[in-house]
């Protein structure tokens, strides 16, 4: 990967713009990298698998070497306990909604008129049944089809028929666990794309929003290349946020629908608990996607020197499988064998996405995110993250802020990530 810094001492933007369009395009065509997962560890898996061409991959990597949960926590189902009651029944190994509340400073109350709209590909047959769990365990109230929180519906906004299931489903249930472990009172709009093809995906947002959503969550993307622009459109909605993560693979070609001006781009971190005044610790990710996008123009509210085109991310939040969240997931042809059903510990910046989109409706003010500009306007509400980088393999930005953590804006958590609501 081209050092960026190094040629912008000695390029101006224009001719940095043409260089980068050259060798990110030479490099698209060779490798793909935004759909290529992070080869950092060895106990980690892509949970969608490997993407056709011209479909998204799904950014949710899931850990092999954690898995089940409490015999009690099984038994739940409809939100009520069957076995062990919830007082008395231990959690789940990963980070549930009480560590991030702690973490972002999260209010517990708030977002009852918010719909966040969660968009994927194809159908996840337990979805309801294995949120329903999750937020059980969690004492989190139920959130189901017949109280009319829940709804699922397929790209063209109907309920039935339903798109084949598509593998999808531990991503599916990640993003809604997330959505509701961040905020316990929204409601929520799954809509399933036909298949996991960039089209479909983003006709899938048009309809999310048509039917309500006031945050639009999606944890999915593909290298940005030539045909990008084309579905730019779907990803803008004034006075609904669209946030989408930034993938799972260092430092690279920026990933769409991540680089639109118009979307919320969410990063990664490792965050574990500390013996400080926060209690939490926190650094880059080294799988977070970030990156100088040579097809996309540098937006005005975007200020930061050695990229002249749009970089990502925006903000961040807990995307590290290492320091992950408990996912409650049984779709057998997700888990295909390959997984337990049940309890997974699961990460990537697909968790980051629909956590960010959980803050802002707890804020209630979507409206204020046609873009990420007031969150740029807003730092002092937001933790900024140092330490860390983003450098897989020879991924290489020559010590700049694009691929370490550096004090400031840096690429692998942007601004940063919550610290209370100040910042949505």
């Amino acid at each position: 990967m081209m050092k960026i810094r190094s040629l912008v001492a000695v390029a101006g933007a224009t001719a940095l713009t043409a260089a980068l369009t050259v060798a990110m395009t030479t490099t698209a065509t060779a490798a793909t990298p935004a759909q290529t997962a992070a080869r950092h560890t060895t106990n980690v898996m892509d949970a969608c698998g490997r993407p056709a061409p011209g479909q998204m991959r799904c950014y949710a990597q899931v850990r092999t070497d954690v898995a089940g949960g409490p015999a009690g926590v099984r038994g739940v189902h409809g939100g009520a306990r069957t076995a062990v009651s919830a007082a008395a029944a231990p959690l789940p190994s990963g980070l549930g909604p009480a560590d991030l509340h702690s973490a972002y400073n999260l209010p517990t109350t708030g977002g009852a008129n918010q719909t966040v709209g969660i968009v994927d590909a194809g159908d996840d047959p337990t979805a309801e049944a294995d949120l329903a769990v999750y937020r059980a365990t969690y004492n989190l109230p139920p959130c189901t089809t017949a109280n009319g929180c829940f709804r699922k519906l397929d790209q063209k906004g109907a309920a039935t028929p339903l798109p084949p299931d598509a593998g999808w489903g531990v991503e599916e249930a990640l993003d809604l666990d997330m959505v509701s472990a961040a905020c316990p009172e929204c409601k929520i709009v799954l809509v399933e794309g036909d298949s996991p093809d960039v089209a479909d995906l983003a006709a899938s947002v048009d309809t999310a929003v048509a039917a309500g959503a006031t945050e639009v969550s999606n944890s999915y993307g593909t290298t940005e290349n030539t045909e990008s622009a084309a579905y730019a459109s779907h990803y803008s909605h004034p006075g609904v946020a669209i946030l989408a993560s930034t993938g799972d693979s260092g430092y690279q070609i920026p990933s769409s629908p991540a680089v639109y001006q118009s979307v919320i781009a969410v990063g990664g971190t490792s965050l574990v608990k500390a013996a400080n005044a926060r209690g939490w610790s926190e650094t880059a990710w080294s799988g977070a996607g970030s990156g100088c996008s040579a097809w996309f123009d540098k937006p005005a509210w975007q200020t930061d020197p050695d990229c002249p085109g749009r970089m990502v991310a925006d903000v961040s939040a807990v995307a590290d499988p290492q320091s992950g969240v408990a996912v409650y997931v049984t779709d057998k042809t997700s888990l295909g064998g390959r997984l337990v059903p049940g309890w997974n510990v699961v990460g990537g910046t697909s968790a980051a996405s629909p956590i960010i989109a959980g803050v802002i409706a707890l804020s209630g003010h979507p409206g204020r995110f046609p873009n990420a500009a007031y969150l740029y306007a807003h730092t002092d509400g937001l933790h900024n993250v140092v330490g860390g980088n983003n450098v897989l393999g020879d991924q290489d930005c020559g010590g700049d802020y694009q691929c370490n953590a550096l004090p400031g804006y840096n690429g692998p958590t942007g601004l940063g990530t919550p610290n209370g609501l100040a910042a949505f």
